[in-house]
């Protein structure tokens, strides 16, 4: 019986890890993009050439990114949490 099951946690395991990986790049990308483009625009065209305006818009700008990934990374420590617990409930049924 064991041995069946534990295919199963290893591909659950690694589409997870792949999904989390995914995530972390997207995230990684997008907290490179999002500063320094928000920085340019915002200086150009919302705060008509004031730097001192347009970095605290990249500040704020990096400070969303960051906050977004915490909040995606404790949602997905939730669902994977969830998940064990219902693999566990079934587990105990089936004996």
């Amino acid at each position: 019986m064991s041995e069946q099951t534990a295919p199963a946690k290893l591909t659950a395991q690694a589409e997870e890890s792949g999904s989390v990986l995914a995530k972390l790049i997207i995230f990684a990308l997008t907290l490179g993009i999002a500063p320094i483009s928000s920085y340019f625009l915002s200086r150009d065209y919302l705060w008509e050439g004031n730097t001192i305006y347009a970095a605290i818009t990249a500040i704020v700008a990096a400070n969303v990114v960051l906050v977004a990934y915490i909040i995606e990374a404790t949602r997905e420590e939730s669902r994977m949490r969830a998940r064990e617990k219902a693999q566990k409930g079934e587990s105990k049924k089936d004996r």
